[in-house]
């Protein structure tokens, strides 16, 4: 089968095979995963999103560490291929998506039957390979830690990335007052068409007093739930803006920069601050994961949330996914596909 193999740590935006030093190569003859317990499903991937966190791997500079050489790779969607003797819930032919550590830049993913989620009718199939982890994200963020509610007033940073433009979304279902930060005029426009209730453009000035200003006009006293995966000097600004009773979502750093929360102020104000590895749910509460994507399934069969595709490539052109994550050129997802790209657009459910 054709897969993506990391061979060497280094830089996905060189071009696989380019020379000696890259650290991507594009395989024609990877083995094909076999089945490896009576309760495993072989996939036929239709699609598989790039996140940030792929782009880390690649680089070394993810938490996790994986052994050379690998297939990188997380959510995925596609069809069931093959099943095991002992699978009851899914059969040959049937849309699936899912996550994995690695593993899913390839044509063929295995993977037991407890961890595939059944696609609704409804539902486009590239779409849902977009949607486990970067709406699973926002969606155990928001939902099951902050437990946001109706009214409260939600401010996402880097609004218009994957996990930002899902957090907006989740922010509307919930009934929340969302304010989006993003930089410039294209990013903007595309939130304000989603629907969002103020948008900070960071390439025409701060945060702090566009969401004053905002605040003021709403007649609202703060903010109640900062959702944060770019880190460094957007957080410290943020932070001025929090009420009383805050919650700060931790969920990245794309800034490159970690930033420091004051225990001092967050005692005072009585804030809570969440940590959240998405990934870790799978080893220590998988119930909560699988409740989330199935919620998120619903939703998205239902229309009340959308997937929104920037950009979709083929494995060789993998380089040029990820310099739009790493240049933040990307609107909603990018994904690799196993279609001619050209015939996939922006899914809008």
């Amino acid at each position: 089968m054709e897969a993506l193999v990391c061979r060497k740590l280094g830089d996905p935006t060189t071009p696989p095979d380019s020379s000696e030093d890259s650290s991507l190569t594009v395989s024609t003859s990877h083995p094909i995963p076999k089945l490896d317990s009576p309760t495993s499903v072989r996939v036929r991937i239709k699609s598989t999103s790039l996140n940030y966190a792929n782009y880390l791997q690649v680089l070394g500079k993810y938490q996790e560490k994986f052994a050379l050489p690998f297939v990188p790779g997380s959510d995925f969607s596609g069809i069931v291929e093959s099943v095991g003797p002992d699978v009851t819930n899914f059969k040959i032919g049937d849309p699936v998506c899912s996550f994995a550590g690695v593993g899913s830049f390839a044509q063929f993913i295995v993977a037991e039957e407890k961890d595939l989620f059944g696609v609704p009718d409804g539902c486009d199939l590239v779409a849902a390979g977009a949607l486990p982890v970067a709406y699973g994200t926002s969606h155990v963020a928001l939902v099951h830690r902050a437990n946001l509610k109706s009214g409260q007033v939600l401010l996402v940073l880097g609004a218009a990335g994957g996990v930002g433009l899902a957090a907006v979304q989740i922010g509307k279902v919930c009934g929340a007052t969302v304010i989006a930060v993003a930089r410039g005029a294209e990013k903007v426009e595309f939130l304000k068409s989603m629907g969002v209730d103020h948008v900070v453009d960071l390439s025409k000035g701060g945060v702090i007093e566009s969401v004053k200003a905002f605040l003021r006009t709403r007649k609202l006293k703060g903010v109640d739930v900062l959702y944060d995966p770019v880190g460094g000097k957007l957080t410290k600004e943020s932070m001025k803006l929090l009420s009383w009773g805050a919650q700060i979502l931790v969920i990245g750093f794309a800034s490159g920069e970690v930033p420091v929360i004051p225990a001092n102020i967050a005692l005072v104000k009585n804030w809570t601050i969440h940590g959240l590895y998405w990934g870790s749910y799978k080893v220590n509460q998988p119930e909560i994961l699988e409740d989330s994507l199935k919620e998120l399934l619903s939703w998205l069969a239902k229309g009340l949330i959308t997937i929104y595709i920037s950009q979709s490539y083929k494995l060789r052109q993998a380089n040029l996914a990820f310099l739009d994550i790493r240049d933040r050129k990307v609107i909603g997802k990018v994904m690799l596909t196993f279609d001619d790209p050209k015939s996939i657009t922006s899914s809008r459910l």
